[in-house]
């Protein structure tokens, strides 16, 4: 059976904004060495840095095409 709540506390939270918070201590990547990457893992990153380039030409030709350079090379 409830029972109805008869006086209330409200909770009181301190917010901190990040820039007055107390710093961290950094982690260290010093000495880590390579990650070690399986052949698929390897291949994969490959294939999307190959589709960026592709995009990023497609990008340029696009822009530049918009800009007329394209046409007064013609």
């Amino acid at each position: 059976m409830a029972t109805m709540q008869t006086s209330y506390e409200p909770q009181h939270l301190s917010v901190v904004h990040p820039l007055n918070d107390v710093p961290e201590q950094k982690c260290s990547s010093e000495g880590l060495g390579q990650i070690a990457m399986t052949r698929p893992v390897r291949l994969s990153l490959g294939v999307l840095r190959a589709y960026l380039i592709a995009m990023t030409i497609m990008l340029g030709y696009h822009v530049l095409n918009l800009a007329g350079v394209l046409r007064a090379i013609r």
